[in-house]
């Protein structure tokens, strides 16, 4: 706290980064843990709110691993008035307190299982990769866990005709999004990358 003025911390503990904030005497900001990535999030939010003029009413399609990045998106939509749906795998939902803490703003939130039933008129569908920093080992079971849960034509297809794509990159084309979708006409990525200096 001698040393700076505030801190941006990457760390995969989230507990570890929550110790390191009470003793800390300068604000301490969560750039990414295994449970949250609030900066993300809130970058997401900046590249919605351009596209559609503000949350309220968007409907957010998650697909794939409901990880810190699932988590953090939950939360900052259901803050500001989106509905969010997450999709995914038996067994890979957000953990409770997520959902929990996004249920505490009074959003519409919900899980499933069916990726099509999430993008039905979504405004928004979301992805990001299968297999995180740290779960590399992990990889082969996911990939067989996560068929079907890519963002691919067929599934934009099902979203709402002004959907946007969004994605928190480095993507695995092929894998969690397609190549077409990725570069395609509907990808936000690009601005939600720019959005992340903001």
């Amino acid at each position: 706290s001698g040393y700076l003025d505030a801190l941006a911390v990457r760390w995969g503990s989230q507990a570890d980064l929550e110790t390191l904030a009470t003793h800390a005497t300068i604000p301490v900001i969560n750039a990414l843990t295994d449970e949250e990535h609030p900066c993300q999030a809130l970058a997401d939010a900046l590249t919605i709110r351009e596209r559609f003029g503000g949350l309220a009413g968007v409907r957010v399609a998650y697909v794939g691993d409901g990880n810190n990045v699932a988590s953090s998106l939950m939360v900052v939509c259901s803050a500001l008035g989106a509905e969010v749906v997450c999709a995914t795998p038996r067994g890979y939902e957000p953990p409770p307190g997520a959902l929990g803490a996004a249920c505490a703003f009074g959003g519409n939130v919900s899980l499933t299982n069916d990726p099509y039933e999430a993008a039905a008129g979504a405004q928004v569908l979301y992805t990001d990769v299968w297999a995180s920093m740290g779960e590399e080992e992990e990889r082969e079971r996911r990939l067989r866990d996560f068929a079907g849960f890519g963002v691919d034509a067929e599934l934009l297809a099902a979203a709402a005709p002004d959907a946007v794509v969004l994605h928190c990159l480095p993507a695995h084309t092929g894998e969690e999004i397609s190549s077409d979708v990725l570069y395609g006409g509907q990808s936000a990525v690009w601005d939600q990358a720019e959005n992340r200096l903001h």
